[in-house]
């Protein structure tokens, strides 16, 4: 007989999601989200495309929006809870993840207390990351119980950290974490695909976290061109190729995506698309399609973030239990 003992398996993903915290983890999206859209601008100001303010005051917000979701969810959220379930565990990682790339975002002005932050908060995700494969080898989740966001605590986090370490000089421990990540991908990468592809549809409240799927090749995307200099070489090239495919799938997706409620879950779209967004602005050579890029994450981020006012101001933005 096992002596392990298991977190309560549940019935159906369907029976988790409905049980939603106070202060769901995946709060922590907005802040993320935000970093994502200040990555962006501040690429396009590296291409000499924007001034580079635009995309440090972005990281200030998104680091004042860290703070305050930190704060209520360490009041009114279940953190004990969430670290062990099986539906809400992968976004409780966006708490230390985010701050990796604020930490970095501080280097230009602040290096020595940039370096402590980030390698702080490096050590840290992996940690969590360590912790989380472990749950997920100790506990005993169901298959329909996977979604795209398992792919934030270890792939997530092992590339945003080694863009964040290369950004810093860390160019080893770039590597290194690049490594992580990268096999972190294919292995997660393949499960999760094959969950959406032959099991059940994902409960409503986790549809947005598709959005997740075209995240991985852009944020290594991001990861290599920190590391290589931004060169487009080979590596590059390959991870374009799937960032095209997963991007394009996403069409489909559309007439899903267009029938949900606006929720606190709608900011999976926002890192992912920034992602994308930066990625590519890696690769174009032309300015007004540089703008156009811009432009369009600029007004998902904005709308995203609109939206969230409202429904906050009306006491919707957090599903009901």
């Amino acid at each position: 007989m096992s002596s392990r003992v298991p977190v309560r398996r549940a019935s159906s993903s369907r029976s988790e999601a409905s049980r939603v915290p106070k202060i769901p983890p995946n709060t922590f999206g907005a802040a993320f989200g935000l970093s994502g859209l200040a990555g962006a601008w501040s690429t396009a100001a590296n291409h000499g495309l924007v001034p580079g303010g635009i995309g440090r005051a972005l990281l200030v917000l998104a680091a004042v929006i860290w703070l305050v979701t930190l704060v209520a969810y360490l009041i009114g959220g279940s953190v004990r809870t969430d670290l062990v379930h099986p539906i809400f565990a992968p976004f409780v990682s966006l708490a230390v993840i985010t701050p990796i790339l604020l930490s970095a975002g501080l280097h230009p002005y602040a290096p020595s207390l940039s370096t402590v932050l980030t390698d702080t908060f490096i050590a840290l995700a992996v940690v969590h990351g360590a912790w989380f494969t472990g749950q997920l080898i100790y506990a005993e989740f169901a298959i329909d119980q996977l979604h795209p966001g398992y792919f934030l605590p270890t792939v997530a986090g092992g590339l945003v950290a080694a863009t964040s370490a290369a950004q810093i000089g860390q160019h080893a421990l770039g590597r290194v974490m690049f490594g992580y990540g990268m096999v972190c991908w294919l292995v997660l990468g393949s499960i999760i695909l094959a969950r959406l592809f032959f099991r059940p549809a994902l409960p409503t409240l986790l549809l947005p976290t598709l959005a997740i799927e075209v995240a991985p090749a852009a944020v290594a995307s991001l990861a290599w061109f920190a590391l290589n200099g931004g060169v487009i070489d080979m590596m590059a090239q390959f991870l374009a190729g799937y960032g095209v495919l997963m991007a394009l799938a996403q069409l489909r997706l559309l007439p899903l995506f267009v029938r949900l409620k606006f929720s606190i879950g709608f900011w999976a779209f926002t890192f992912a698309w920034a992602a994308v967004a930066s990625a590519l602005l890696h690769w174009v050579t032309n300015d007004v399609l540089a703008w156009l890029i811009l432009i369009a994450i600029t007004a998902l981020v904005g709308a995203i973030a609109v939206r969230s006012l409202m429904a906050l101001a009306k006491g919707t933005l957090f599903p009901a239990k």
